[in-house]
């Protein structure tokens, strides 16, 4: 089986492995072994580390934290970095987009004052793999539920936020280092790079291309392809995963507050179903137009299995779901 590498931010890791189409279908119906590890990891002991980062980011990190999401914003709340978090073992791990682990490491360390914290840019001697499909579990230790609190209305009551992270992704350590923690999409593997742990599995690989195409079905935004120096977390849908409602002050809160009251994010992420017309698929950011007036930007486009060239989108709230949209010649429709 001959990987073909993929380009762009996604450069490093297999695109697929000579049949995207049946890859898609394989993690759709079965269980397979996707690599990630061009993905940037952050290791953070210390006795300080989670109400450091409780402090930091939007999630709530206090007591017993194991696996989640959470995000770092700007001063005006806008979303700068999106990680997938896990505790274990007086350690902090943090995996993040690919070409982000050095900023977010430089911002971490600018941050540490007195506090007992040691972050590590810790990409070099570790990597993400995900083992996707509905028989994921099958294959690995096992593992609790994922759990998850809704998003509160707008006037909400503190008493009715539970004091615990927003989503919740049971995590189990490995034998000869690493873990794994549970995930929506199965589970995710962040292992030393040495680790023979792969080897192990009993599982048929598939490429970045499949996984992607899922996530774009499953309408998951991803940092850098559905968000801009703009994006607030409200608007791609990242409230119910990565952001604590109820929690104390942190940079970008009032902001994440004010639209939550408000109740109506200037944007929001949708699915577009695309006319084909054009093999080509759109670049990550063409514009999204209407009646010749720009209303949005592309974020990632696929070509589903089952669904054609579908995007995710990133367009203005008063957009209509039955707008007849463009992107460059191409009819898109909203899902």
């Amino acid at each position: 089986m001959t990987a073909v590498f993929g380009e762009g931010r996604d450069a490093g890791v297999p695109a697929h492995y000579g049949d995207p189409a049946r890859e898609q279908r394989l993690l759709a119906t079965e269980a397979g072994l996707v690599d990630r590890s061009h993905r940037g990891v952050l290791a953070i002991p210390g006795e300080d580390r989670l109400t450091w980062l409780h402090s930091l980011t939007t999630q709530f990190l206090q007591g017993a934290v194991e696996g989640t999401e959470t995000l770092f914003l700007s001063p005006h709340g806008h979303v700068e970095h999106h990680a997938v978090l896990a505790d274990l073992d007086g350690t902090v791990w943090l995996d993040v987009e690919p070409g982000t682990v050095g900023e977010l490491y430089a911002y971490l360390q600018r941050m540490r004052f007195m506090l007992r914290v040691e972050p590590v840019d810790a990409t070099p001697e570790m990597a993400v793999w995900s083992v996707v499909g509905p028989d994921a579990l099958k294959h690995l230790p096992e593992l609790g539920p994922v759990s998850g609190s809704p998003v509160p209305g707008a006037k909400f009551a503190s008493a009715d936020v539970p004091k615990r992270p927003t989503t919740g992704y049971p995590v189990v350590a490995l034998p000869g280092g690493g873990f794994v923690r549970r995930m929506s999409y199965g589970a995710d593997l962040v292992l030393p790079r040495t680790s023979s742990f792969l080897d192990t599995l009993d599982l048929p690989l598939a490429g970045l291309w499949a996984f992607e195409a899922l996530r774009v079905e499953a309408r998951r935004p991803r940092l850098g392809f559905e968000t801009d120096h703009r994006t607030l977390p409200a608007e791609v849908d990242w409230l119910a995963p990565a952001v604590h409602l109820d929690k104390g002050c942190y940079r970008g809160q009032e902001t994440v507050a004010r639209v939550h009251n408000l109740g109506r994010p200037p944007r929001r992420l949708v699915l577009l179903h695309l006319d084909g017309v054009d093999e080509e698929l759109p670049a990550i950011g063409a514009a999204v137009d209407l009646d010749g007036r720009q209303v949005g930007f592309v974020g990632t486009t696929v070509r589903h299995h089952e669904l054609g060239q579908i995007s995710l989108a990133v367009l203005k709230r008063n957009v209509a779901d039955d707008a007849k949209l463009m992107i460059g010649a191409r009819a898109a429709a909203i899902d």
